[in-house]
C-alpha cells in the first residue's frame, strides 16, 4: 500500500503525495493531466530498489492551490517534496512535468539526477511563433469555462485529433481530465516561450539523461536532443516506437539504469 503524505510549501500550499518501495527516493513530476494516480503505474515499476513518490501538483487532486500561480511556486512545491524525501532525490519529469523539473534543477534545488521525457520546447523560433495568440486563448477558453476545448486545444499539440477527443468524453477518463483542466494554465505558464531556454539549462550541474521516442513527430525530437545539448551533464536518448504517451514498462528499466549508476 501507498505510504500517503502531504507536504507544506513555501507559501503553505499543502501537496499530496505518494510514495512506493524503498531506497534511493525519486520523484515524478506529471505533465498535463497528470496526478499522482496517473503515475502510479510507473512508481510500482520503479518502487524494487527504489521509493518512488508521485504527487498531485498544486490544484490537483488532493494538493491545494493558493493564488495567485507562479512557476516558482511549483519550484518551492518540488523543494518541499525533496525536504519530505530527506533532502535529496532524483528527478523524473514527462510533458510540461519535464520542463518544471529542468527549472527546478535550474534553480540550485539539491536533485542528484534529473532524467525528463520529450520536455515540449522547440529548438526552432518558427515553430513557436504562434505560441502567444495559443496562450491567450487556453487562458480565455478557461475563464470563460469552457474546459472540453481547453483540453482540446493542449490535446492537439501532442497530435490528438478533435474526433479523438470526443471520443473521449464517453469514457471513464474523461471526467479526471475535467477536473484538472483548470491548471493547463499553470503548465502553459512553465513552459514559456516553447523555445529551448539555453541561458537557464546552462546552470543545471546535476547528470540529466533527455528521452524522446521513436515514434514521435520530428520537432518533438529536435528538441529533446536540443535540450540535451544544452545541459552541461546532459545525454539524450530515443526510446524506439514510442510516442509521447510513453509505456511505463518501456520507460522504467531506463529510469533505473540511469537513476542507479
Amino acid at each position: 500500500m501507498d505510504n500517503v503524505g502531504r507536504a507544506e510549501s513555501a507559501d503553505g500550499t499543502v501537496i499530496a503525495y505518494r510514495r512506493a518501495g524503498r531506497g534511493r527516493p525519486v520523484i515524478v513530476v506529471g505533465g498535463s493531466f497528470g496526478t499522482a494516480e496517473t503515475s502510479a503505474p510507473l512508481a510500482g515499476l520503479l518502487a524494487p530498489g527504489f521509493q518512488a513518490v508521485t504527487y498531485d501538483r498544486r490544484g490537483r487532486g488532493d494538493s491545494g492551490d493558493t493564488a495567485p500561480y507562479a512557476v516558482e511556486r511549483e519550484i518551492e512545491d518540488v523543494a518541499a517534496l525533496l525536504a519530505a524525501a530527506g533532502g535529496g532525490a532524483c528527478v523524473y519529469g514527462v510533458s510540461s512535468g519535464a520542463a518544471l523539473a529542468l527549472e527546478a534543477a535550474a534553480a540550485g534545488l539539491p536533485i542528484e539526477r534529473v532524467a525528463v521525457y520529450e520536455p515540449p520546447y522547440r529548438a526552432d523560433p518558427a515553430e513557436v511563433r504562434d505560441r502567444p495568440a495559443y496562450s491567450r486563448r487556453l487562458r480565455a477558453l478557461l475563464a470563460e469555462g469552457r474546459r472540453a476545448e481547453a483540453i482540446g486545444q493542449v490535446l492537439a499539440v501532442v497530435g490528438v485529433t478533435p474526433a479523438e477527443v470526443e471520443a473521449l468524453r464517453d469514457t471513464e477518463a474523461w471526467p479526471p481530465l475535467l477536473a484538472v483542466a483548470p491548471t493547463l494554465a499553470y503548465d502553459d505558464a512553465v513552459i514559456g516561450t516553447g523555445l529551448v531556454p539555453a541561458g537557464r539549462l546552462a546552470g543545471v550541474t546535476a547528470p540529466a539523461l533527455v528521452m524522446d521516442g521513436g515514434a514521435s513527430p520530428h520537432a518533438m525530437r529536435a528538441g529533446a536532443r536540443a535540450v540535451a545539448a544544452s545541459l552541461p551533464r546532459g545525454s539524450h536518448r530515443t526510446l524506439p516506437g514510442q510516442t509521447h504517451a510513453v509505456e511505463p514498462d518501456v520507460l522504467a528499466p531506463v529510469l533505473r539504469e540511469f537513476f542507479g549508476a
